[in-house]
């Protein structure tokens, strides 16, 4: 996979903006590239229907419908709502290579991709619960 640019909208906002709208532990993950334990931060067990929104700018990023349990402890998606709501880029840390998924429209680290997920796309966007908010669908009457 290389790196894909975003045509969505930016956001962009001083580091203390970030800072002041973000717990401590979103802030290390969306905004310094850290990574939570397997099975400890939010949604990695949620079963329900919705959306995933980034938690710094609220962008939507993945359905629950594309949501699948990987054993990773880790919230897994096989696809993003839209195919420019996450940007990829190439990660080398950790003697390691990796594609690194972001949020196209504000930069904020999401988790990564890798090439084990289920069909159709085989892909599996293992992502950092503490990097999403969840918007519950709408319970129809």
């Amino acid at each position: 996979m290389s790196a894909s640019q975003p045509s969505r909208r930016r956001i962009v906002k001083p580091d203390a903006e970030w800072r002041a709208a973000l717990t401590p532990e979103q802030y290390r993950v969306t905004r310094e590239h850290g990574t939570e334990r397997a099975f400890t931060g939010p949604f990695w067990d949620e079963k329900k229907p919705g959306l995933y929104r980034c938690v710094c700018c609220s962008e939507p990023l993945f359905d629950a419908g594309t949501k699948f349990d990987s054993g990773t402890g880790w919230p897994s998606f096989y696809a993003p709502v839209e195919a420019d709501a996450v940007a990829a880029h190439e990660d080398r840390s950790w003697f390691m290579r990796r594609t690194e998924i972001r949020c196209a429209a504000c930069d904020a680290h999401l988790g990564h991709v890798f090439t084990d997920g289920p069909p159709p796309t085989g892909l599996r966007y293992c992502m950092n619960g503490n990097a999403l908010a969840f918007e519950p669908a709408a319970k129809k009457d």
